[in-house]
């Protein structure tokens, strides 16, 4: 790896080295401009309500889900969760434009609860950490260290209906390689193996229950859209085994992932590219959307 510009190698940061790397940081994008104006009209059914507020300051980050006012116990519930790493744009924004486009059509066939922007202090400042520089996203269990966690993890526990397909909306950049995983090497003090970056869409389904029929449905889903990430030489992807054509796996729970979230038995985690050359912007949100549809097409004509 890199050196990292904070930090001694080998020594996990101190507060000193996180309070520089905070100081480093700085806002790029409004979270109220493209997140909170942008949340659609929602059917009459359905509320836009909100769970939390960030402690770094609660008036600039509130919280939103989109949820049924009554759930129907007939339907399945369905949870989309978007931002969990804030840096990830199209899953903020194909989460939105879901919302916006096909909620109205699939209402009657599912309970949907959707969080568009799970961390939007790393939404503003492109980050994949929080201020505190801990991943949300290895941070959904009891106690978690991460606000953003602990707040949407308690609002869907409160969720009466067991959840019945969970799709977590991400992106895979080439600043992953470039700033992220040298970031997390030098705070931790270790060295951060290099994998290349995959030219395209793949999922990573919960390795206790992969339910590969449901992941290759979302696969197909998505071709139709863009470009499939292929493996490497060693039938790898980000040094996870392929298991079919874009499909890894990983032990969600284990490592406190927001898709260990539930225990829904159609799990899969979204991994767009949006460096590609062949991707732009509408082509990840809509990639994003295409993961959603396919995933509820699969789980209804069960």
């Amino acid at each position: 790896m890199q050196d990292y510009p904070i930090g001694t190698p080998g020594t996990p940061w101190s507060d000193t080295e996180k309070k520089q790397w905070l100081d480093a940081q700085s806002v790029k994008r409004s979270y109220k401009e493209e997140v909170i104006d942008r949340l659609p009209a929602v059917p009459e059914n359905y509320e836009i309500t909100q769970y939390g507020a960030l402690p770094y300051d609660e008036s600039r980050y509130p919280l939103y889900v989109i949820k049924p006012k009554l759930f129907v116990k007939s339907l399945p519930t369905v949870l989309i969760t978007g931002g969990v790493h804030g840096y990830e744009t199209s899953g903020v924004q194909g989460a939105l434009k879901f919302a916006t486009d096909h909620l109205a059509e699939w209402q009657d066939k599912c309970n949907f609860v959707i969080a568009p922007c799970v961390s939007p202090w790393g939404y503003e400042t492109i980050n994949r950490w929080d201020p505190l520089a801990v991943d949300p996203n290895r941070s959904f269990r009891a106690d978690s260290p991460a606000p953003e966690a602990a707040m949407v993890k308690a609002m869907v526990d409160a969720i009466e209906e067991p959840v019945h397909m969970h799709i977590d909306l991400h992106e895979t950049t080439d600043t992953d390689n470039s700033e992220f995983r040298p970031a997390l090497g030098a705070r931790d003090g270790i060295t951060q193996d290099v994998w290349e970056i995959p030219d395209g869409f793949y999922l990573v389904a919960d390795s206790g229950k992969v339910e590969l029929d449901f992941q290759k449905a979302v696969i197909e889903k998505v071709r139709g859209v863009t470009h499939i990430a292929p493996a490497d030489e060693n039938n790898k992807i980000i040094g996870a085994e392929v298991l079919y054509d874009g499909v890894i796996s990983y032990d969600k729970k284990s490592l406190f992932l927001c898709g260990g979230l539930t225990d829904a038995p159609y799990v899969t985690t979204t991994e767009v590219y949006p460096d590609s050359p062949s991707a732009s912007d509408e082509i990840c949100n809509d990639a994003q959307v295409a993961a959603i549809i396919g995933g509820l097409e699969y789980i209804l004509a069960g």
